[in-house]
């Protein structure tokens, strides 16, 4: 699965592209691709809200429940940025955030240790090129 984000990543740069993921207990099982709103799509994402009442009315039915948000980041950083803190909501989520090549994954939180907002968490990723946010 990290492969097939990993190429939507790169398919779409310049631009950063973004979705989210479903699962349970920590474990990615899906994702949906959605499609960036955001003003500045060159610089930043924003989940088309209607993706986003549609995955949580999917959950709701029985589907897999909402486990956090992917998004690009194109040029190359694969930490969160400051709008990435500033927009990032409290609430348990993961952030996978990928540039075509490496990836990583945040637990956005109240007190995290960047930017007051995520800290890191190990991405597992069997059989697939990925790093962890710890290396």
């Amino acid at each position: 699965m990290l492969a097939e984000l990993q190429q939507l990543a790169l398919a779409g740069a310049p631009r950063e592209i973004c979705g989210i993921l479903f699962g349970r207990e920590g474990r990615v099982v899906a994702y949906r691709a959605a499609q960036n709103v955001a003003a500045d799509t060159l610089r930043h994402f924003e989940i088309d809200p209607a993706n986003l009442i549609a995955a949580e009315r999917d959950a709701r039915d029985g589907g897999a429940p909402i486990l956090g948000y992917y998004h690009s980041h194109p040029a190359g950083s694969i930490r969160p940025s400051r709008t990435d803190a500033d927009s990032a909501a409290p609430d348990g989520r993961f952030w996978l955030i990928l540039n075509g090549q490496d990836a990583a994954a945040w637990h956005a939180t109240k007190n995290g240790e960047i930017y007051g907002r995520f800290d890191a968490i190990r991405l597992d990723c069997s059989g697939a090129k990925g790093q962890t946010a710890a290396e």
